[in-house]
């Protein structure tokens, strides 16, 4: 099959201002920015806990693997999402939209349950980890002695839930700005306090036969698929924008994940990892194992990632909601049981097993954004190229063998996964 040669742009954005049209288009930096912005979530705290039995290098390399994996899978839903604006005309579609369009029915339910599990797997894990430090931080300022771990998942989901009902949009927009920029600060503090205490001999740790279960939290922590339809359009389907922006907006966070991992793996010895129950280096920093400034910060960074992605996966599976019930984000009281619907599942799940984190981004990684981020949008551009009756641009090389790959690789994952379930 012979590609078309490319387009600049597909569309032109138009605002009306007074009585002029203005071109509106997006800029790289913005979308690399939105990109950059939801891959960088919780997921990189899950990291260090189910890298560190592999150790530094083995790690290294099989994170910059995976983002290869998801670099190609995102670069297929753009171009899926180029070719169906192409042949219905719009300047927009949906993830699940081109779901339907291309996969059918049946393709669009398992993509709605996918992307449903998705999101209350990680409310669940934002609740039981966000509780755990809420608690954790409330004792040891308070000076008391060790509170009901059922306790913190509460505090923690009703005083996020209560921002969020009844806080303006504006107001939870600025204070989920303030979140970031925490998030921000304490990451750059993480790094230069915590690159100091690097020991040289962590690197020589090495394992690569425990690599596999890091796999399922790695593809967590790099996910952003769910946004590349909006860039397509900020883009105005530009396709070399589009690459730039997805190929930059993914890397920020892989390089941010490389020296995150390096720098708590390298600060954590085996000797402390044995005097610890739980096999999670953050748990360990956090308690001092590194210091009390790092474990401060450690434990910031951890609050407020899981705040900002807590408020941004509320969101998506309110916006979920309104669209099945059709409920206006007006009425107040319609809302009330959705955000019963949204919240208490998680946190009841949160409360019966705190230390669920793990598992949940495990489960989360295997079978939802395995099958959202690597078998649909695989099984959906080969829909589309089989079909030679409209113009098809491609922005992944490798044709079909590429696809194959695509879905292999995802198959291998989940098989592993139930195999491991069925012992």
């Amino acid at each position: 099959m012979t590609s078309q040669p490319e387009v600049s742009r597909l569309f032109s954005r138009l605002e009306t201002d007074g009585h002029k049209l203005t071109h509106q288009p997006g800029s790289v930096l913005s979308s690399t920015a939105l990109v950059a912005g939801t891959t960088v979530g919780a997921g990189i705290l899950a990291l260090p806990a189910v890298t560190m039995p592999s150790g530094i290098v083995p790690s290294t390399v099989l994170l910059i693997a995976i983002w290869l994996y998801a670099l190609i899978s995102g670069l297929l839903i753009a171009e899926v999402s180029l070719n169906s604006m192409r042949l219905e005309g719009r300047w927009s579609v949906g993830l699940l939209a081109m779901v339907e369009r291309n996969l059918g029915k049946l393709g669009a339910r398992i993509a709605g349950g996918a992307y449903l599990f998705l999101h209350y797997a990680l409310l669940v894990a934002y609740v039981s980890q966000g509780g755990d430090i809420l608690i954790s931080a409330i004792a040891q300022i308070g000076r008391m002695s060790e509170l009901p771990t059922w306790l913190g998942g509460t505090v923690f989901t009703l005083l996020l839930g209560s921002i969020l009902y009844f806080g303006r949009e504006k107001f939870v927009a600025k204070l989920n700005s303030v979140f970031v920029a925490i998030v921000i600060t304490s990451f750059l503090g993480l790094l230069l306090l915590g690159a100091g205490q690097v020991k040289s001999v962590q690197f020589f740790v090495q394992d690569w036969s425990a690599l596999g279960s890091a796999v399922s939290v790695m593809l967590v922590a790099l996910f952003y698929h769910n946004v590349v339809p909006v860039v397509v359009t900020q883009l105005e389907g530009d396709s070399r924008k589009i690459r730039q922006s997805i190929f930059m907006g993914s890397a920020i966070p892989l390089i941010m994940f490389l020296a995150w991992n390096m720098v708590i793996l390298g600060s954590v010895t085996p000797d402390l990892v044995q005097k610890q129950i739980t096999f999670d280096p953050l748990q360990i920093l956090r308690v001092g194992g590194g210091g009390k400034w790092l474990g401060v910060l450690v434990s910031i960074f951890s609050e407020f990632a899981i705040a900002t992605s807590f408020i941004g996966f509320v969101y998506g599976l309110l916006d979920f909601f309104q669209d099945i019930f059709v409920v206006s984000q007006g009425e107040t009281n319609k809302s009330l049981p959705l955000y019963s619907l949204i919240l208490l599942p998680p946190m009841g799940l949160g409360v019966v097993n705190p230390h669920i984190f793990l598992t949940a981004l495990d489960f989360a990684g295997t079978f939802s954004i395995s099958v959202l981020g690597g078998i649909i949008p695989a099984l959906m551009t080969w829909k589309q190229r089989q079909n030679s009756n409209y113009i098809h641009q491609m922005l992944v090389p490798g044709g079909y063998l590429t696809l194959i790959a695509m879905i292999g690789v995802t198959s291998v994952v989940i098989t592993k996964q139930i195999l491991s379930i069925a012992r």
